[in-house]
């Protein structure tokens, strides 16, 4: 089993996570012998469902705008946390962490390309440890990472030994790329791009998903399953029907200000901007936003049909359902578009965790959590030993009593450069800052105070008011590696 060192920085993050976790749940571990003594095959089912590209723009975090009835009536029966943290805001790194419960410096995935088995082969995946305990684990669509929409239809970077079953659909806006829009004609992916589609729900890739997750969930009711449900939208290019454009008239569409001279303000490594986006003028910036928003409840109207099924087939009772995102996302907040910044909206990602009978259903919680806890949580929850590899802490105590403060700080990080030229950046938050760190402060440093300054407009990584603040939180940026 693969046992990475760890670094000082996270032997503290672990006896503080601990000592939270202890005093918030004096039964926990006693609770999850009794649970794999009573039942080897887990207490719940998992249903866990996953948006690609996912902001927090939804109405059950309070935006003013987006429609998403169904991930808001999941929030309703269960409990959405208000600060979970993404270990790296790109797709194929974070999916490596928070599915194997390791940090992306000991999977050592930060990018797109490498798989994670190539650095630690024996790893056991979330889905793995569910099956390896007598589950029924099935994937449909994407969990581990490939490319949207080119591998749209194909298995990716899949992991074989994780799941017993999978599906990989692929519909009409797989099909019908010569229609989509695109900043770079011709080029989808990681290119701002967008269509308002001609037909229904049902002939989209994501639409075709959500079918089959029903199918999955119908044939398997008799049987305890993970069933793992990767939706494609909202991650460019934003297609959905004409109904969900509809929705958000382009003059109602909010377009973050940048204020005069912001760019000098902060490093320039922790700006992103690629030239056709530099070049995008008022009408552009907003159509981009608008496909992003009708994309999001596209995809939120499959999320629907599932939790219909759900409810249909009496499984609510004994299924856990998580809904989350691989990573935040731009939508021109710091002048910035889509992912792999160090700033709020990138590294923070919806979280909603379900239990049946819960107590605290409907409730929110401030707590500060992050990707890398799900495994251990759903492990918890579920009463499956888990594996000793894990470096997140189980999310129960907050599940159990959202007032606990949660981990005392989350940690994202990200590269820059290429070749021999890569430097990381690492960032922490905790409940009132936010610090970072380009190449271990050489390239720049970043601190935003949220009680002042929510937006992280106003950086104060050079103000010397502020040296004692930034002294202790540097304390805790992990040493490169996590060694």
């Amino acid at each position: 089993m693969y046992n990475p060192r760890m670094g000082t920085a996270w032997l503290r993050f672990t006896a503080m996570v601990l000592v939270l976790g202890l005093l918030g749940s004096g039964s926990l571990l006693t609770r999850g012998a009794a649970a794999e003594t009573s039942s080897p095959k887990g207490r719940y089912n998992v249903l866990f469902m996953m948006a690609d590209d996912l902001n927090n723009a939804l109405s059950c975090y309070q935006h003013p705008l987006v429609q998403t009835p169904n991930i808001d009536r999941l929030a309703a029966r269960g409990m959405k946390f208000d600060r979970a943290y993404t270990q790296f805001p790109l797709c194929n790194p974070s999916r490596a962490s928070f599915l194997t419960g390791l940090r992306p410096d000991h999977t050592r995935v930060y990018d797109n390309a490498v798989h994670f088995r190539e650095n630690v082969p024996d790893v056991v995946t979330l889905p793995q440890c569910f099956r390896e305990h007598g589950y029924f684990a099935a994937r449909v669509g994407k969990l581990f990472h490939y490319g949207v929409p080119t591998q749209i239809g194909t298995s990716g970077l899949d992991d074989p030994q994780s799941w017993d079953a999978v599906v990989n659909p692929r519909g009409r806006d797989k099909d019908e790329e010569d229609k989509i829009f695109s900043l770079v004609r011709g080029q989808f992916g990681g290119t701002l791009s967008w269509l308002s589609a001609d037909g229904t729900d049902e002939e989209q890739t994501d639409g075709i998903g959500a079918a089959e997750a029903v199918r999955l969930l119908e044939e398997h009711r008799g049987e305890r399953f993970f069933v793992a449900v990767g939706f494609y939208r909202p991650h460019t290019p934003y297609v959905a029907p004409h109904r969900y454009f509809e929705m958000y008239p382009l003059d109602r569409v909010p377009l973050p200000e940048i204020p005069p001279g912001y760019f000098d303000t902060v490093p320039a490594a922790a700006i992103t901007l690629k030239r056709e986006e530099r070049a995008m003028d008022e009408g552009l910036k907003r159509q981009a936003i608008q496909a992003y928003l009708a994309s999001i409840s596209f995809m939120d109207a499959q999320v629907g049909k599932v939790l219909d099924a759900v409810d249909r087939l009496g499984l609510a009772d004994e299924t856990v359902i998580v809904m989350t995102s691989d990573h935040g996302y731009h939508m021109h907040e710091h002048g910035l578009w889509q992912k792999r910044s160090l700033f709020e909206e990138s590294a923070r990602v919806p979280l909603i965790v379900s239990v049946p009978g819960m107590k605290h259903a409907g409730k929110a919680t401030s707590g500060i959590v992050e990707m890398v806890d799900i495994y251990p949580t759903l492990a918890d929850l579920c009463g499956l030993a888990m594996p000793p590899h894990l470096d997140g802490q189980s999310m129960v105590p907050l599940l159990e009593n959202p007032d606990l403060p949660g981990k005392p700080f989350a940690v994202t990080q990200v590269t820059r450069g290429g070749g021999k030229n890569v430097f990381h950046g690492y960032s922490v938050r905790t409940a009132r800052w936010r610090y970072t760190e380009w190449d271990g402060g050489e390239r720049g440093v970043e601190l935003y105070d949220h009680e002042k300054d929510p937006g992280e407009m106003r950086n104060l990584g050079e103000d010397p008011a502020y040296a004692d603040v930034r002294a202790e939180l540097k304390k805790l940026i992990p040493n490169r590696g996590g060694n």
